[in-house]
């Protein structure tokens, strides 16, 4: 669904603020998810706008609207841009088309484990991957984890490259998943998050790909009973702001929400890693089939063309080199 400018607004201004805390504050930043309230992501820029409040003294909070009340990730990211909304939180997938930068975290295997991918995004790489939104009327301000994402599927257990053959599987609207889904031997359709359970339920597609809480929260273990931890990708999701609403801040207010986003991701790192492993709890115990068995050596193998379309400046190509040199 599209959403307009003049419609997204009119909704915005609708809304209820439900508590005082929102009407005593001079700046009400609106932040837009797609996952649904208690969602690490979510309870992270709940984090955020205490330290926020906290440090402005009351004069800026947050307002969330979770479970993609202001649309999916493609329109809000238009939004976002157009500055109607403030504050957003999307995986990087869907970026991929439109900053280079930030295709290379999101390749295949990139990371060797969700610590080298702590210590990548943290660092010098990572920054230059949030500064390289500014050019797209967009503010990168922290990295929250995505978890490492993995195949399910509605038909059999997958055990080898072999087994992904003719599958259909969803993907982010990104052209590098559909590649990587397309080197595995599977078809690739893109669609919303959205749509995900009902495509598998009628069989418009065979399963998707996703880390153990979105596979629990989104429901999707219900209609695809066979998770395969292949771990293909370990895509960070990203914290983005409005240059519209950037630039009215003052340079202090600015500098306390760069800190305030800072502080809020070792919180939704700690819940992160909670919510997984009571997501990977309640899997195991509804009875789903999960597949640790796995040679992966075929799979990393299979992403020699996907490396070679998507690097290809030197630049990229040395972002990839001092990745994989970071201990």
């Amino acid at each position: 669904m599209k959403f307009t400018k003049t419609f997204v607004g009119a909704l915005l201004a609708s809304a209820a603020l439900t508590g005082a805390a929102w009407a005593e504050c001079e700046v009400t930043l609106k932040s837009s998810d797609t996952h649904p309230d208690g969602y690490p992501t979510v309870e992270g820029v709940k984090a955020m706008g205490e330290a926020l409040k906290e440090s402005t003294d009351g004069k800026i909070c947050i307002e969330i609207f979770a479970s993609a009340q202001l649309g999916e990730e493609k329109d809000t990211i238009e939004q976002t841009q157009f500055g109607v909304i403030d504050l957003n939180r999307v995986s990087l997938g869907p970026f991929n088309n439109i900053i280079p930068e930030t295709q290379v975290p999101s390749l295949p295997y990139i990371f060797r484990s969700v610590d080298h991918m702590h210590d990548v995004m943290d660092g010098e790489v990572g920054q230059e991957i949030l500064d390289a939104f500014a050019e797209h009327d967009l503010i990168g301000l922290a990295f929250y984890d995505g978890g490492s994402r993995s195949f399910y599927n509605s038909q059999k257990p997958i055990t080898s490259i072999e087994d992904l053959a003719g599958l259909k599987f969803r993907v982010m609207q990104s052209d590098m998943f559909v590649d990587m889904v397309s080197a595995l031997g599977a078809n690739a359709t893109p669609m919303p998050y959205g749509e995900v359970y009902s495509s598998i339920q009628t069989g418009v597609i065979d399963g998707a790909e996703n880390n153990w809480p979105s596979y629990d929260t989104s429901g999707h273990y219900e209609v695809a009973k066979y998770y395969t931890l292949d771990q293909h990708l370990m895509v960070p999701e990203v914290l983005v702001m409005s240059k519209m609403s950037w630039d009215k801040l003052s340079e202090e207010e600015q500098a306390a929400v760069r800190e305030a986003a800072k502080k809020s991701v070792e919180v939704q790192r700690e819940l992160w890693a909670a919510q997984e492993k009571a997501s990977e709890d309640r899997i195991r115990a509804a009875g789903n089939e999960v597949i640790t068995d796995i040679d992966k050596q075929p799979f990393i193998d299979a992403m020699g063309p996907v490396y070679e379309k998507y690097v290809t400046s030197d630049e990229l190509k040395d972002m990839v080199a001092r990745i994989q040199a970071t201990e």
